[in-house]
C-alpha cells in the first residue's frame, strides 16, 4: 500500500533545463568547449561533476580535478543566476492539483532530487515548507542511479521504502527508486517504471495508489 509520493524536482515539478542548458552552454562556450541540446539531454538526473565529465568528452584540454572543481563551481554560479528568474507560474502542469489532492488523501509527499539547489529551487517557485519532507544534493553522497536520495526521504518520512512511490523523469530515478524497493512512475518517457504517464495534466496519482 502506497503511504507516500517522492517526487523529483527537475523535470517533474518544475522544468530547469533551459536554465541547465543556458548555464552550461555558457561555460563551454567560454571553454572553447562545443555542447547542444543533445548533450544536455544526457545531463538529466546526473550529478554536477558527472555532468561535466560528459560536457568534457568534447575537450581537447585535459584538466586536473582542482580545475574541473573550480568549473562545476563556475557552472553553478550561471545556473543559480538563471533560476533566479523562476516564479510559482514555472510550476508544471498538473502538479499542483496531484499534491493538493495527495495531502487531502492524507498520502505524504517528499522531495528526492540529486540538485543542491532544491531549496532555492523550491523557494523561487512558493513551495519551500510545503512537502513532508525534502532529501537533497544537500545530504546525499551518491547521487542517482544510487538510491540514497530516495532512501533519506523515506527514512525523513519514517515510511518504508516498499510503501513508498517515486514520480520520476529520468531513466537514472527510475533505477534508483526501482533499487531502493520503491514503485516507480515514469513522466515524460522515462524508460522501466511500473506506471507511466506522458505527463501529470490528465493523470492522477492517487488512481494508482
Amino acid at each position: 500500500m502506497i503511504k507516500a509520493v517522492i517526487f523529483d524536482l527537475d523535470g517533474v515539478i518544475i522544468s530547469t533545463d533551459d536554465c541547465h542548458y543556458e548555464a552550461w552552454k555558457k561555460l563551454a562556450d567560454e571553454e572553447g568547449i562545443y555542447f547542444d541540446r543533445k548533450i544536455n539531454d544526457r545531463l538529466r538526473g546526473v550529478s554536477r561533476m558527472a555532468s561535466l565529465e560528459i560536457v568534457l568528452e568534447k575537450s581537447e584540454k585535459v584538466y586536473t580535478e582542482k580545475e574541473k572543481a573550480e568549473l562545476t563551481e563556475r557552472k553553478n554560479n550561471y545556473y543559480r543566476e538563471f533560476i533566479k528568474k523562476l516564479t510559482p507560474n514555472d510550476i508544471l502542469p498538473g502538479v499542483m492539483d496531484n499534491l493538493e489532492e495527495l495531502k487531502q488523501n492524507g498520502i505524504k509527499i517528499a522531495i528526492g532530487s540529486s540538485s543542491k539547489n532544491t531549496p532555492i529551487i523550491l523557494k523561487q517557485i512558493g513551495l519551500d515548507g510545503y512537502f513532508d519532507a525534502v532529501s537533497d544534493g544537500n545530504n546525499i553522497t551518491h547521487s542517482k542511479p544510487n538510491p540514497e536520495v530516495f532512501l533519506k526521504a523515506s527514512e525523513m518520512l519514517k515510511i518504508p521504502p516498499e510503501n513508498c512511490l517515486v514520480v520520476e523523469d529520468a531513466d537514472a530515478g527510475i533505477e534508483a527508486g526501482k533499487k531502493g524497493g520503491m514503485k516507480t512512475l515514469s513522466v515524460h518517457g522515462a524508460k522501466g517504471a511500473d506506471f507511466e504517464t506522458e505527463d501529470l495534466k490528465k493523470f492522477k496519482i492517487l488512481s494508482i495508489i
